[in-house]
């Protein structure tokens, strides 16, 4: 991008050259790099994971020029057993960000201000931005220990979005207060987006049934850790997955390749695989937030497979280059309200002990 003159940007759309896009977060190619800044899972996915997709070529190479299956229903029938609702309230796309952008296009595209928090997943927005309505969004104020203040959410509005545990400051809001949120606005569309739910917060799929304005959002590419394959889904009443349905067809009809789905499947197949992983993570990650607060850090309390944490002796951002030196990323936010703190996200017991030992011997020492 900053390569690009302004005399050639003249072949761009207007809006596409006032667009502030997303910037993910760093994949570098280093040996010997510690990762902890993209909160990709630790653990590969489960080994019928791969079987599955091997299982792909093995029946036929022949199936590659084929279109796969436009609704994924054998996906979206694995999705729907394992949350215990039916096929009828799934939805899936590639990845939750795809998901996301069809989301805002099918419900927050009005005249009515869209509601957020301040400090929250920031395709946020891009996506106002991007479907222009930017200037209709409302960011509402996390309190000083980073919770949603759900009374701010009891007001006139075109649609809310909440992400749950909240990126970065990893923070969960319980079911009672996510219903509160619901209760609230009945004539919104208020959407849960849960991307990090299974490492210890409460999924409000179990509210679905319930609220004709509920839309959940997940992905696999934390606990099932598939962010290889890019496979996302929202669980809603039928009347919304419908509206959802609508924006997929006018975009992209075939969003989900042979081997997502395939995978995908083999994945929610396998809940015991699943659930023995993310219970490694969690117990992994309580150990982390031990040594780290033994070490003077300030660690928000975290439902993620990540942590939000802070270290009032010490600037964030020179922590967050010293460790980088020393061969560990992780992901400093330099934006107001946020820049003292470090998103870590939690890696085996063995990563995050070289984490707390390059902290101790070589940084902190």
């Amino acid at each position: 991008m900053s390569n690009i003159t302004t005399e050639q940007m003249r072949f761009w759309s207007p809006e596409v050259r006032e667009l502030d896009p997303y910037v993910p977060g760093e994949q570098p190619k280093i040996q010997n790099l510690l990762k902890l800044n993209t909160n990709e899972n630790p653990y590969p996915p489960s080994p019928k994971v791969v079987n599955a997709v091997q299982a792909v070529l093995a029946h036929s190479a022949d199936v590659l020029r084929l279109y796969p299956d436009p609704d994924a229903l054998e996906l979206k029938q694995a999705i729907a057993k394992q949350q215990n609702v039916a096929v009828e309230n799934v939805f899936v796309g590639n990845g939750s960000d795809e998901v996301l952008a069809h989301i805002f296009k099918a419900f927050f595209v009005q005249d009515k201000p869209i509601l957020y928090p301040d400090i929250t997943y920031s395709f946020y927005p891009v996506y106002s931005q991007f479907f222009g309505i930017s200037t209709k969004t409302k960011i509402l104020p996390l309190n000083e220990n980073f919770e949603i203040v759900v009374d701010d959410y009891k007001q006139p509005n075109g649609g809310i979005i909440i992400t749950n545990p909240n990126a970065p400051t990893s923070i969960a809001l319980g079911l009672s207060a996510i219903e509160e949120v619901l209760q609230a606005n009945p004539n919104s569309v208020v959407v849960i987006d849960e991307a990090y739910v299974d490492f210890g917060a409460e999924s409000a799929v179990a509210l679905v049934e319930k609220y004709e304005n509920l839309v959940v959002c997940q992905t696999t590419s934390k606990s099932r850790s598939l962010a290889g394959l890019r496979v996302g889904f929202a669980v809603a009443q039928p009347h919304l997955i419908a509206a959802l349905e609508v924006v997929k067809n006018s975009f992209n009809s075939y969003p989900i390749d042979r081997f997502a789905i395939a995978a995908a499947v083999a994945s929610f197949d396998d809940q015991g695989y699943f659930e023995a992983q993310n219970n490694k993570v969690i117990a992994s990650r309580e150990k982390l937030v031990i040594h780290l607060e033994e070490m003077g850090f300030k660690v928000l309390p975290s439902k993620a497979n990540f942590i939000f944490a802070s270290l009032p002796t010490k600037d964030a951002g020179e922590l967050a280059t010293e460790l980088r030196e020393k061969g560990i990323i992780v992901r400093y936010f330099n934006k107001p309200r946020i820049n003292q703190y470090l998103r870590i996200t939690i890696g085996t017991d063995e990563q995050n002990q070289r984490l707390v030992n390059t902290l101790k011997n070589d940084i902190l020492n």
